[in-house]
């Protein structure tokens, strides 16, 4: 009995096809480059975290670390709030800080040297990251350091 299939083609390939194997370095390359930017996105912006004992009393501007501090407050709404040793008042939205910062500096009550304030910031559980994110930011682009504060949960 013949077969109808030429011996050609009964025979093993020798050769090896590499365009899957090279298809797959070229996503894996990919998936290592995006990983890459999203950790320095994440984990270079230079963000500390400061923890404030609930039962002590906040801080005041000459108490509250060495240098000058700046106090701010963000609500359950998103609503930014200057916090000073004799009142409080709010700002409307980032631009309002970034005047009230250029501000309090013009008048001397923050140093030129930005890298001597520190901005504390204080966050209600129930505010939307979108605007913690847009203020830190924003400060951070001024040039001043800010920090996060958050009061722990009593158990």
């Amino acid at each position: 009995m013949s077969t109808m299939i030429p011996d050609d083609e009964l025979k093993t390939s020798k050769s090896m096809n590499l365009a899957p194997m090279v298809d797959f370095l070229f996503l894996i390359l990919a998936v290592f480059a995006v990983l890459a930017v999203t950790r320095t996105s994440l984990y270079d912006s230079e963000v500390n975290l400061v923890k404030m004992d609930s039962k002590a009393p906040p801080p005041t501007m000459t108490e509250a670390q060495p240098g000058y501090t700046v106090l701010l407050s963000i609500n359950n709404v998103g609503q930014y709030k200057w916090v000073t040793e004799f009142n409080e008042f709010l700002l409307d939205g980032i631009a309002a800080v970034k005047h009230e910062l250029l501000k309090q500096q013009e008048m001397g009550l923050l140093p030129e040297d930005k890298s001597k304030t520190k901005v504390l910031l204080h966050i209600d559980k129930s505010a939307n990251w979108e605007s913690i994110a847009t203020i830190i930011f924003a400060v951070k682009e001024m040039g001043y350091q800010i920090s996060p504060v958050y009061t722990p949960d009593s158990p």
